[in-house]
């Protein structure tokens, strides 16, 4: 493997006619597939640089980016700074590659039930994180209208939306 660009958070590489990403140190990240009890989709939008737009996903960080953590403690972390919630239960679904032709990024998937909001979310200093509790019921029509106004929507959105629908 190749180096062609080392940064503060992502390396370039090169492995035979592969050009991808890494993070640096090789961080994982995890994203929390979350509805409230009382039916409300938990999904988080913010800027976002790359795609030069809005985006919507579930709420999701790296492991790690703080100290040493688990998967799981970086999801329990992450649903409470982004969204405001704590979950009763985290339960872990599967780990797979964000995006495998672009970056070796590994990405823990976990369902989190038993919401109770404890604060406003929002992110960390800097994320200006907009939360949205989107009834289940109303999800498609709600994420139709948010890409007609121009905003990205994560195609992991409809991962999490498969689990919530089969655990609801």
């Amino acid at each position: 493997m190749e180096t062609l660009y080392e940064g503060k958070f992502l390396n370039m590489v090169r492995e035979g006619r592969w050009e991808y990403c890494e993070r640096v140190r090789n961080i994982p990240a995890a994203m929390i597939f979350a509805c409230t009890p009382e039916g409300k989709v938990l999904l988080v939008e913010e800027f976002r640089p790359p795609i030069a737009a809005q985006s919507i996903c579930f709420p999701a960080g790296l492991v790690g980016d703080e100290g040493p953590e688990s998967a799981m403690l970086a999801a329990k972390r992450e649903l409470l700074e982004e969204t405001g919630f704590e979950a009763a239960e985290m339960r872990y679904l599967f780990t797979g590659p964000s995006s495998p032709g672009l970056t070796s990024e590994m990405v823990a998937f976990y369902l989190a039930t038993g919401l109770v909001r404890v604060n406003e979310g929002g992110g960390v200093e800097g994320e200006n994180i907009t939360v949205h509790e989107v009834p289940l019921a109303e999800i498609e029509v709600w994420l139709t209208e948010q890409m007609a106004a121009g905003k990205s929507i994560d195609p992991r959105v409809y991962t999490g939306l498969y689990f919530l629908t089969r655990h609801a």
